[in-house]
C-alpha cells in the first residue's frame, strides 16, 4: 500500500482559527513545515506570523464569534489559496469565574467563542470542502474539562461539551466528502500555562506521562487527523492528555511520583 509521505501538504490549504500564538501558532508552524499554506486569524496582528522553511502564514483579523466575520475568513483563505482542505478550530478559552455569580454577558461570551464560532466557521468551510473532489477536514480543538468538570469552569465546560457533541453530529451529517473530528487536549506547556486552569506544575504530578503536553503534541495529532494516515477517522475523540489524571481516591493513600 503506497500512500506517499503522511505528512506531506503541499498544495493544501489551511485554516487555524487562534494561530497567532500558544496552540494554534504551533499548528499553523507545523502545517506549514508540511508544505500546506495557511492563513491564521486573531483579534491583533503578531508581530511575527507563523513561519517554517521561510514560509509564513498570512494573517488575518477576524471576531470568529460574529458569523459574517467567520464566513468572510473562510472565503478569504478560499480566495486566496484557490481551495480549503483544513479547518483548525484552536481559538477558545476563558478565565475561571463562579458559576453563583458569572454574568449572562460572560456567559454567553465564553459559549460564543468555544462553541458558536466553531460551528460558524464549519458550516462557511463545508461550503468550500464539499465541492472539492478531496472533500476536507475540520479539526476541533477541546478540553478535558468537557469530560472532568473542574470548578469555576461552569460556562466554560459547558461550551466544550457541546463542542464535542457537535463534532460527532457534523460527521454523521457532512461524511463522506468532509471528515469532523475532536482532540481533547489536556494540561499544555505554555508561556501562559502557569496561569492557566490547565496548567501549573502540580499538574505533571497527576499525570500518567509525567509531563504536560507540549503544543508540538497537539499539532502532531492536528497533522494526523488531516493527513493521509486518517482517511477513515470521522467523528473521533483523539485524547491527546498524557493518560489523563491518577484519580485522587488513588492518590489520597498512594503517593504518585516521578521515578
Amino acid at each position: 500500500m503506497d500512500i506517499g509521505d503522511p505528512i506531506d501538504f503541499s498544495g493544501r490549504a489551511v485554516i487555524v482559527t487562534g494561530g497567532t500564538k500558544g496552540i494554534g501558532a504551533e499548528i499553523a508552524t507545523a502545517f506549514l513545515a508540511a508544505g500546506a499554506d495557511v492563513m491564521v486569524c486573531g483579534r491583533g496582528e503578531p508581530v511575527r506570523p507563523p513561519s517554517a522553511d521561510g514560509r509564513h502564514a498570512l494573517f488575518r483579523a477576524a471576531d470568529v464569534r460574529d458569523p459574517a466575520a467567520a464566513a468572510s475568513l473562510v472565503a478569504a483563505a478560499a480566495d486566496r489559496f484557490g481551495r480549503l482542505d483544513v479547518l483548525i478550530n484552536n481559538a477558545g478559552g476563558s478565565p475561571d469565574a463562579d458559576a453563583a455569580t458569572v454574568s449572562p454577558r460572560f456567559v454567553e461570551k465564553v459559549v460564543a467563542l468555544n462553541l458558536l464560532a466553531p460551528f460558524y466557521l464549519s458550516q462557511a468551510a463545508n461550503l468550500v470542502m464539499r465541492e472539492q473532489p478531496e472533500g476536507g477536514s475540520v479539526i476541533n480543538i477541546g478540553s478535558v474539562s468537557a469530560h472532568q468538570p473542574q470548578p469555576g469552569t461552569a460556562a466554560y465546560t459547558a461550551a466544550k461539551a457541546g463542542l464535542l457533541a457537535l463534532t460527532r453530529a457534523l460527521a454523521l451529517e457532512w461524511a463522506p466528502k468532509v471528515r469532523v473530528n475532536h482532540i481533547t487536549v489536556g494540561p499544555v506547556r505554555t508561556p501562559s500555562a502557569g496561569g492557566d486552569r490547565e496548567g501549573g506544575g502540580a499538574a505533571e504530578d497527576v499525570i500518567p506521562m509525567r509531563r504536560k503536553a507540549s503544543a508540538d503534541d497537539v499539532a502532531r495529532a492536528c497533522l494526523f487527523l488531516a493527513g493521509r494516515l486518517a482517511p477513515y477517522v470521522n467523528g473521533a475523540d483523539l485524547a491527546v492528555h498524557g493518560g489523563g489524571e491518577v484519580p485522587a481516591r488513588y492518590l489520597a493513600g498512594n503517593p504518585f511520583s516521578s521515578p
